[in-house]
Formats: C-alpha cells, structure tokens, sequence
C-alpha cells in the first residue's frame, strides 16, 4: 500500500515522492494525517505555507476571536480535548489544543513548512500528482488531499483613495497587535463573524469607533457559561459523560435545520431577534438600522452577547451611508461628511468562490482541465470530496458541505474516513487511480441544488453561500447525519479506476 508511484517523466531527478500529500495543516489537515496513521498508511506528508499549524486559528487571533461552535462540538471525536474552560472556546484554547493534537500524534515529523503549493498537475501516463512548491521544488505524489479550507483568503474591498491613507490598515485575520488602539479614532469596515467579535472588545479602548455597516446581520445570544470544575472532571474521568454531553450538542445542534428548510417557522425566531434588538439597544433608530431587511437565516446567523450593548457607548457611531472616498487621514461618506480616523480595521472576511481563491492555484487533470476552468460556471464536487476528470485528488470542506447550523468538524471526520477507504479500494483493486464518474456527480449536485429549493438560504438575499446568479455552492442543505449516512461507504460503481493490475505492466482502465 506504500509503494512509490512510477516516477513521471520530464520530472527533476531530486523530486520527493510520497503516497500521500496534504494541503494544508489546519484542522483539515490534520484530521487526515491522523486518520492516515490510524489505517496504517504513514508515507505521507503535509505541506503549510506557514511556519506553524493551526490555519484559520494560527491567522485569526483578533481581539475576542472565539469559535461560534459549542468547545466539544469543535473537536475530533477521535482526539478529544476533556477540559475546555467554557461553552464557546476562544481563538488561543483552540490553538493550544491543535498544538496538542500535534504533540500527542507525533506529527510534527511529517510537516513540511513555508512550503506553499502554488501548482499540482495530473501526470496522465503515470498517473500520479506532479506538485510544484513556491521555493521551486518538486514533489510527487499517488494521492493530493486539499485541506486548506473555504476561509483562508480575505476579502478586501476596493475603496477609492485607499492609497492615499496615512494611518494604519490591517484587515482582522491579519491583525497588527504592535499598533496601539488606545484613544485613536478607528473605523471598522463589516459586520460579519469577525467584527462583531473584536468591535465589543476595541470600544472601550479607543477614543472614538466608527462602524461602517453595509448589511445589518441577524445576531443572537451566546451562551457564555465556563465548565465547572465538577463539570470538567466529569470529562475527564467519564467517556459516556463526555459522549453523552457532545451527543446532547450534536442534537440540538441539528434540530436548527427545521427552521432553515422550512422558513415559515423560522419566522418565530426572527420575532425573538427583533425583540433582542430593541431590548438591547437604547436609540430606537439605531436599533432600526440594525435590524435587517431579510428572512433570519438567509445570511450566516451570528452569535454575540456584547455587540449590541456596545452600540449604547458614546465613543461608538454607526454609519450605513456608503462610502465615497478615502483620503489621507478620513473616510468620506456619499453624504458628504467627513469621518477623521487613525486607523481602518478590515472586517469583511473571507472570498469564499474557489474559482477566486484559487486564481494563484493551477491544478490541471485529465486532458490539463484546469480546475478554475472546470469550476467556470460553479464549483461543484462528489460530496464535496472528490471531482470529476481529477483522479486521486479529495477536498476536505469542498463545495456544498460548508454548514450554517453545526460543526463542520463533524463533516471533515466523515470526509477523512471516506478518502481513507477511496486509498484502500485503490489498493485492494491493484489499481493506482480513483476518479468520480461523471454522471455520479451530475447526479448528487441536481439532487443538492433541488433540496436548497425553498430553504432560508434562497429566500432572496445576496450572501457568500452564492455565486454570481445566486447559485448556492457552499452549504449541505439538510441534516448532517445524512451526510454521514450517505458517505460512511463508498459505493465503487460511482468510481471509475486507472492504472496497472499488478500482473500486468500495461496501463489500463479496470471498471
């Protein structure tokens, strides 16, 4: 099972091979490193473009950056953390487990850093992944797993005369913990899962935040609860307490579905939202302009306790008037009124359309399809995981199995134990190559896209679920435990195989 792939021609003779190499040392990543060691599978390694692990959680270390998924929802099932200090972990206890992870796993061995994937190609008569590094080496490999994430790139807005500004800018993935934010005059762009967590955090600091909404967001409250200490020995010492408890997450977790498929219901939450907003905030016509204009759901629902409040603070204005310009020391909006800032904090997140995210990628497959060109009119995949005319090539959190009511831990564990078994069934046919039909995967995406007919998600808005035309890429549209159901097996017959039987040197399809 850990034979070298045939070497490919027109390939330097120092290229490093290997059976498996990942994309990618954030959760992803290292869920199927583990999950490869676990099958007995150890020729493998990953490549981070980084100098350390921990991908979205090494990156977003903003003030108040925290998971909006319960702790013991957001960890391995197969690797547990047992003594998280709260409901809802912040960014530093995540990063701290997934070091952990490292240590307990001993995989720091197969980590390879600052090396940054800038080309893969399928090499047809060998059929292998040919991979190019961005410091110019060469790497060979039977099988390519894309663990790098949806949330990696940030979406940074094009702002007229931003070049002219002579302040501080930083966008909050990226955020300049050497700038002091103590009475300067701010401004924050966005309200996504970001902002809403550091602007609670910076107001008190600064002498005045100016917070530039462009589409108010449905916002909820956050169980804030720490874990008792009788709580956390029970974790510890208890498996089926710890199980049971996950387990009780899980359920309620799920239960949100309900209202996402069947947007009459959610109607009733959306009443409790609003009512929230006018509880929370003091000026009625602030509160207005932060109630938004479409069905609850439809966007990314976000969870905050502290974001309204902060609202009430004198030094905090919000502003909905578009902006204009930007020049040396202000943002001016279409109003005509002068905004005069230190610095100008980015919180808008993340492009999410792989076929822009990947514009510094080349993947080429069968026939040198590039995988943007294949995507051209919408990303799609076999549940997420594997694409048509790329063999040997899975994705972990690919199109459609992004979540808006669980955790997507829950997915990737489902996802590593479906490639393991694509990697054995390679194996145990004495082929080299594995590749979805393509009328297997036609076939899952019109039944995708007929189950988001009528959910929140199409129920008119503009969200980064969509593509141009409003095509939804991103999300599973239904329960997780179907998912689970629907890929705990691999089914052959949707797979076509490649390569040499080993009694024979010829190079043949095997149905």
């Amino acid at each position: 099972m850990n034979e070298a792939a045939p070497p490919s021609k027109n390939v330097p003779n120092n290229v490093q091979k290997t059976q498996v190499a990942i994309i990618g040392a954030g959760f992803g990543g290292l869920a199927m490193a583990i999950r490869l060691l676990q099958a007995n599978i150890q020729d493998f390694i990953i490549l981070e473009k980084a100098d350390d692990v921990g991908g979205t959680w090494r990156e977003n270390q903003y003030p108040g950056a925290a998971c909006d998924v319960q702790s013991h929802m957001y960890s391995l099932s197969f690797a547990p953390k047992k003594d998280w200090s709260k409901r809802y972990a912040e960014a530093a206890e995540i990063f701290d487990y997934i070091q952990d992870i490292i240590k307990e796993f001993e995989l720091k061995e197969f980590i390879q850093f600052q090396h940054e994937v800038i080309s893969v190609k399928f090499d047809e008569t060998a059929l292998n992944w040919q991979l190019i590094m961005q410091n110019g080496q060469h790497i060979e490999a039977q099988f390519i797993v894309f663990a790098s994430g949806p949330l990696h790139v940030p979406q940074i807005p094009k702002i007229k005369g931003i070049e002219k500004f002579k302040g501080e800018v930083f966008h909050s993935s990226q955020w300049n913990h050497n700038y002091n934010l103590n009475n300067k005059c701010v401004a924050s762009i966005g309200t996504g899962g970001s902002a809403i967590q550091y602007i609670p955090e910076i107001a008190p600091k600064v002498e005045q935040l100016y917070v530039f909404q462009r589409t108010a967001a449905w916002v909820i409250p956050r169980d804030e609860r720490a874990y008792h200490t009788l709580d956390k020995t029970l974790f510890s010492h208890f498996e089926w307490f710890r199980k049971l408890h996950r387990a009780r997450l899980y359920w309620s977790n799920e239960s949100r579905v309900v209202p996402i498929v069947k947007p009459q219901i959610m109607k009733y939450g959306q009443k409790l939202a609003e009512a929230l907003i006018k509880f929370k905030i003091k000026d009625p016509k602030i509160a207005q302009k932060l109630t938004p204009n479409f069905v609850m759901g439809c966007k990314r629902i976000l969870i905050s306790n502290k974001y309204f409040p902060t609202f009430n603070r004198d030094n905090v204005e919000l502003i909905t008037e578009a902006i204009q310009e930007v020049t040396a020391d202000s943002i001016i909006t279409k109003d005509g009124k002068q905004h005069k800032i230190d610095c100008l904090i980015y919180g808008t997140g993340f492009i999410t359309d792989p076929r822009i995210y990947l514009k510094s990628f080349a993947c080429y497959g069968q026939n040198n399809l590039e995988l943007k060109e294949a995507w051209k009119d919408g990303a799609e995949s076999f549940y997420g995981i594997t694409t048509k005319d790329f063999p040997n090539l899975f994705q972990l959190l690919g199109p459609n199995t992004v979540l808006g009511h669980n955790s997507v831990i829950f997915m990737i564990e489902s996802q590593t134990n479906y490639i393991i078994q694509m990697i054995q069934l390679v194996h145990k046919t004495q082929t080299q190559a594995i590749s979805v039909k393509a009328e297997a995967q036609d076939q899952f995406n019109q039944n995708v896209q007929k189950q988001l007919k009528g959910t929140v998600w199409q129920s008119g808005c503009v969200s980064w679920y969509q593509q141009d035309g409003g095509k939804n890429f991103s999300l599973w549209p239904t329960y997780t435990w179907k998912y689970w159901l629907e890929t705990r097996k691999v089914n052959p017959a949707d797979y076509q195989f490649f390569g040499s039987v080993k009694s024979n040197n010829k190079t043949s399809r095997v149905a």
